[in-house]
């Protein structure tokens, strides 16, 4: 009979750690509660000449391929979008293996891959950069921070690596508008 318990124990012990979710999974959720339309203020540092003083945002964060990816958009709020300019980079968040990963095709021209670390207070996703491909020539996205302050509130931080490594740094505050 005893042996019959250890048994049970064992088998329990593992139903329960094969339905665990991995840290990237749980972030991936995370994410996936930010889908909806929001709109915000954008301040940059250093300051850049007609852009982030307090410009309006718009983003977009759509779940798609059946839950798998989730697509992030962002324009200037109020304007709609021009198809002459392609002036609004997108950002696709998936998971890659247990790691949650985000590749953001930036106005740039080039692509940056980075992985999120585990969420320390569940509400924090920070991703560091893991490599890029495509033209250097303007720099590129090195790292980004998204933390959700509510269900209708969440900010995002990007951090762009200009040419000669001179960081320039975006601060999002958004609230849902759908």
């Amino acid at each position: 009979m005893r042996s019959v318990r250890v048994i049970w124990l064992v088998m329990v012990a593992l139903c329960g750690i094969a339905s665990a979710q991995s840290d990237g999974q749980k972030s991936f959720d995370k994410m996936k509660t930010l889908a909806g339309d929001w709109e915000g203020s954008v301040t940059m540092n250093p300051p850049m000449e007609g852009m982030g003083g307090g410009d309006k945002v718009h983003v977009s964060l759509r779940i798609t391929s059946r839950g798998n990816a989730i697509v992030h958009e962002m324009q200037e709020a109020g304007k709609p979008l021009d198809p002459a300019k392609y002036d609004h980079p997108v950002t696709m968040f998936y998971m890659d293996a247990d790691h949650l990963t985000l590749l953001h095709y930036c106005d740039a021209g080039n692509r940056p891959r980075m992985t999120a670390k585990p969420s320390i207070d569940g509400k924090t996703l920070d991703f560091d950069f893991v490599d890029v491909t495509g033209n250097l020539q303007y720099g590129h996205m090195q790292h980004s921070t998204f933390t959700v302050v509510d269900s209708n509130h969440h900010t995002e931080d990007w951090t762009f690596l200009m040419p000669g490594d001179k960081p320039m740094h975006a601060h999002m505050e958004l609230k849902r508008v759908d």
